[in-house]
């Protein structure tokens, strides 16, 4: 009597056999990436520059200076000015002068969150010129 012994081979499994599960996890992967791209909108500082070959005069008349403290508070003539008062301040300048320009100097030490405020503010007022610059210590 003959025994005959046959060895089987099994193929090796790829992992992504199924085609669905592979197109399933792209799927997955494509949305994840629309949804952190349309939370990665970052863009500063949007304010309308001059052309670089354009000239525009000012008066002196025409600015409006405010100083901030190391402390973050905010000076005009050297007196210390309250949220409401800065805002009369700006909108009366507004009104009267439409060319107006706000220039804010900065200390060195003063928080940026005071910084970003005061240019928050001065977009909210509609302020058309806006500068800002650091005091030399």
């Amino acid at each position: 009597m003959y025994t005959f012994s046959m060895k089987l081979h099994r193929a090796k499994r790829s992992l992504f056999d199924d085609s669905s599960a592979s197109s399933d996890i792209a799927f997955l992967l494509i949305i994840y990436f629309i949804v952190i791209a349309g939370f990665n909108v970052n863009k500063g500082f949007l304010m309308d520059l001059p052309a670089k070959d354009s000239t525009r005069l000012l008066l002196k008349e025409e600015l409006l200076r405010f100083e901030m403290s190391d402390v973050g508070t905010i000076f005009y003539d050297e007196k210390p000015l309250a949220s409401a008062e800065m805002e009369t301040l700006i909108r009366s300048n507004l009104a009267a002068r439409p060319n107006l320009a706000v220039t804010l100097v900065i200390a060195p030490a003063a928080p940026w969150q005071s910084v970003v405020s005061f240019v928050e503010f001065a977009q909210k007022l509609q302020v058309d010129s806006f500068s800002f610059s650091m005091r030399m210590p």
